[in-house]
């Protein structure tokens, strides 16, 4: 007598090809769905699977390109931000993490229509109120959108982010420094 073991078989060699093509073609259609229809200039059902890989091609290398030209952007910015802070501050600018540094430390940028304000001091520091950096804010024309603060280090840093109330006036920056100074001593 001779048995039958029934186990399992090896997938036969066209079972496995048709899988493949039905997996390929699911990604294929997977990533012309993430293709922007703005982006199609025909409907992306008469597209050939080969015109649609390639439009999905074009649309990364376009994608790739504004990253880099984003990121160009961003360096300009930082670069931009760090010449006004020498303008505010004077090139010898006190950092917070020098032992020396005298707190509170008051730093103001200058966004396009508004402002930040990060004031640092020690923790033990009990005569700085916050409410009055926004009430000095609030005189000189900007409106606080956001206030947030966090404790490192034994130092409180609170950063005030403002928009300036009329666009035409202004804020005049050098003046709000000047009032927070006088605030904190």
């Amino acid at each position: 007598m001779m048995k039958n073991e029934v186990g399992p078989s090896k997938p036969d060699r066209k079972i496995i090809e048709r899988n493949r093509r039905t997996l390929m073609r699911s990604l294929c259609l997977k990533l012309a769905s993430l293709i922007p229809p703005k982006y199609c200039k025909t409907a992306k059902n008469t597209l050939t699977q080969q015109d649609q890989l390639d439009l999905a091609a074009s649309y990364i290398k376009q994608l790739r390109e504004r990253i880099d030209l984003l990121e160009k952007r961003k360096e300009l910015a930082i670069t931009k931000s760090n010449s006004l802070d020498e303008v505010y501050y004077g090139a010898n600018r006190p950092t917070t993490t020098d032992p020396g540094v005298k707190l509170p430390v008051i730093q103001i940028k200058e966004w396009h229509s508004g402002l930040m304000v990060s004031l640092i001091s020690s923790a033990d520091y009990k005569n700085f109120m916050l409410c009055e950096a926004i009430t000095i804010l609030h005189e000189e024309g900007a409106e606080v959108v956001n206030a947030s603060f966090f404790i490192a280090d034994g130092k409180i840093f609170h950063i005030l982010h403002a928009q300036v109330k009329i666009l035409r006036v202004g804020v005049e920056t050098s003046r709000v420094w000047q009032r927070l100074q006088e605030l904190a001593c």
